[in-house]
């Protein structure tokens, strides 16, 4: 049986998608939570609820409640654009190098595919509007 790229018995299809920034872990992680990072990985005028069990809505009808919160390290969310019909799980972690930071976006339970491939384009796109914006801070 051949294995399907990016398909895990455990969380169904997943992507991933990481960069690194020659910023402290504080510097990113601030901007990330902050209403500029999160205007671009969730949506405009967005304020990232930062306790677990709290929802949040996006002007687009992304909805979701905030699984995990953990300051310098990760936030974990549920995600359901408007026209799905399931929710996914997205996670933002940071990894510090030193003077480096390693963004990692990670989507679990995506329902197909398609919609994998849609969502490695959509964190391919946010990973690098998040890198030009910190470089121009």
């Amino acid at each position: 049986m051949t294995k399907e790229v990016g398909k895990t018995a455990d969380v169904g299809w997943q992507i991933g998608v990481s960069k690194t920034v020659p910023h402290p872990i504080d510097e990113v992680w601030e901007f990330l939570v902050g209403r500029d990072g999160v205007q671009i990985w969730l949506g405009p005028g967005m304020e990232l609820p930062r306790k677990p069990k709290a929802t949040y809505e996006t002007a687009s009808g992304t909805t979701g409640e905030i699984r995990s919160f953990r300051r310098l390290d990760r936030v974990r969310l549920t995600w359901r654009p408007k026209d799905w019909d399931h929710d996914s799980t997205v996670q933002i972690a940071l990894v510090s190098a030193g003077a480096k930071t390693t963004i990692k976006f990670h989507q679990e339970w995506l329902a197909s595919a398609e919609e994998r491939a849609e969502q490695r384009d959509y964190w391919q796109d946010v990973a690098d509007r998040v890198v030009t914006a910190l470089a121009e801070r």
